[in-house]
């Protein structure tokens, strides 16, 4: 009976992951097909049950084999021949949430934002207890042999904002389908993260409102025309 109940419950919040929240502000970004590790990125925002464009689209940089399915807000599907994994080089294609952003030094914004130290971490360490979590390293009893340094000497972590890939930073997380996907600075390809310059970055942390709970929009052109059609279909369910 304890089996059928856990298992009752997993589904339940399976299903719940899958919910298209009542979102008012997007972030789309399309690429010319699974392989090529560079897309573009435009900002939407809906005012009178419509999508307008906000800002110029800019060009971004990806993981570097491409992208692949990630896990997110939408389903996968069965014949999916690229899927997102631990460290073959794929961003996450899909629906995403986004959770904090984040930086080196405070940054007076609206949306919740956290300042990193050296000694926090993103552990990306299949065998560990904190796969796919920020951890305060001095807090906590590592048992991770794997992680990324959320503040390091080079800029890429200087502003970033965190990707709801995989149930980061909370419970889910399917160890080896991918960990600590961010969005922040970086001039070249990345091992998953989708990636601009130091001033897109902030203009978009800038942009975001949390109450408008934005979303992050990644595929193919033909997939992103496809997810969005599942975004439109859920705010016309939610308004019947």
């Amino acid at each position: 009976m304890k089996k059928i109940l856990l298992g009752l419950l997993f589904a339940f919040i399976s299903l719940q992951a899958q919910k298209i929240p009542d979102t008012k502000q997007l972030i789309v970004v399309t690429t010319k097909n699974w392989s090529v590790p560079v897309g573009m990125l435009q900002r939407y925002e809906k005012e009178d049950n419509a999508w307008h464009k906000v800002g110029k689209a800019i060009s971004v940089k990806l993981g570097r084999n491409g992208l692949g399915w990630g896990r997110g807000l939408h389903s996968i599907p069965k014949d999916a021949k690229y899927i997102k994994k631990e460290g073959n080089g794929k961003a996450p294609a899909g629906i995403f949430t986004l959770k904090q952003a984040f930086g080196y030094q405070p940054f007076v914004v609206e949306y919740p934002y956290e300042v990193y130290r050296a000694t926090d971490h993103c552990v990306d360490d299949v065998n560990s207890k904190f796969y796919n979590k920020i951890v305060d390293s001095t807090k906590v009893k590592t048992d991770y042999k794997s992680f990324e340094h959320m503040k390091f000497p080079k800029d890429y972590y200087k502003y970033g904002i965190v990707v709801n890939h995989n149930h980061i930073d909370e419970a889910g997380a399917i160890p080896g389908a991918g960990s600590c996907i961010f969005i922040h600075i970086k001039k070249i390809p990345t091992a998953g993260c989708t990636v601009m310059k130091e001033e897109e970055i902030k203009e978009i942390i800038k942009w975001l409102d949390a109450d408008k709970e934005p979303l992050l929009v990644q595929g193919t052109e033909e997939v992103v025309d496809a997810l969005m059609k599942k975004i439109n279909k859920a705010y016309i369910s939610r308004k019947k």
